[in-house]
């Protein structure tokens, strides 16, 4: 095989080519980057934890599609992946996982050592995830504390500590990720049944649209709970209300369960965690 037909496979296998997973990672780590830092983080703070979170999110894709591999023959959409399509060697795609996983270490040695501490846990929820499909009624809370554990790490990057507002924004962000990758797992609800593989789609079962709804208002609360804990001014709050109008949005697309639309909605959640990062970013920005 040539080594462009490799690359090719590789961007495949971390998903490079589908950013959404990046966006959704990046988000909530660049609140917690920027609330940290008060509005003024250092650019190298925002480069590293940025360059992680591309590393980390294509690390646990890899680790993803070695889980997934005998189920993602069974589902239409996922049975052309690398691994299960036979085209890239399972471990090959663990050894892969393992050196993005060493370069996003490598790339955080230059910070304190509670931020290297903190970074233990986070590769452990990265690459344990994708098998909590198995056994937890709910995975998508445990993807959310994966996605959301930057954020405790950037407070300890830049404060030395990791106070009671970060642990808000990791929980905001947890009810976030049900809200999403329950549209997501809406999508795969026929599949997740045969293959008896758990989501919240199945948990909430006639509820679903319900239990996304009452998500985003909680993630929305436990936001604004962090604007008063952090004294933010009205822009801050136009960002919510953005975000929450985007929400309703959602409800519009999910509220009849189709699939095309239950996707679109997933995917435009990217619009969503960047419309709170925008709240926050310009509230500092007028306030300075």
């Amino acid at each position: 095989m040539h080594l462009t037909e490799r690359l090719a496979l590789y961007t495949q296998l971390t998903r490079l080519n589908r950013p959404i997973g990046i966006l959704l990672l990046l988000w909530p780590t660049l609140w917690g980057v920027w609330i940290a830092g008060s509005g003024h983080p250092a650019w190298h703070i925002v480069l590293i934890f940025a360059l992680g979170t591309v590393l980390m999110r294509s690390a646990g894709c890899a680790v993803n599609d070695y889980a997934d591999r005998d189920f993602d023959k069974h589902v239409k959409r996922t049975q052309e992946r690398p691994v299960t399509s036979g085209r890239i060697a399972p471990g090959e795609a663990l050894w892969l996982a393992a050196i993005l996983a060493l370069i996003s270490l490598l790339l955080i040695l230059p910070l304190n050592m509670l931020t290297l501490l903190l970074s233990i846990p986070a590769v452990f929820l990265a690459a344990s995830y994708p098998f909590t499909k198995r056994f937890l009624a709910i995975p998508q809370a445990y993807l959310g504390i994966a996605f959301g554990f930057g954020i405790p790490m950037a407070f300890a990057a830049q404060q030395g500590s990791v106070p009671l507002v970060a642990w808000l924004l990791l929980i905001a962000n947890v009810f976030w990720a049900i809200a999403y990758d329950t549209e997501y797992a809406m999508v795969d609800r026929d599949d997740d049944i045969h293959l008896g593989i758990h989501s919240a789609a199945l948990l909430f079962g006639k509820y679903d649209v319900a239990a996304v709804m009452a998500c985003y208002a909680i993630t929305l609360a436990l936001l604004a709970t962090v604007g008063q804990m952090i004294s933010s001014g009205w822009v801050y709050y136009a960002g919510l209300l953005l975000a929450a109008g985007i929400a309703l949005y959602h409800y519009s697309l999910i509220k009849h369960r189709q699939r095309e639309s239950c996707f679109k909605a997933f995917l435009h959640n990217n619009w969503l965690g960047a419309a709170v990062f925008a709240g926050i970013a310009l509230d500092n920005l007028v306030r300075s």
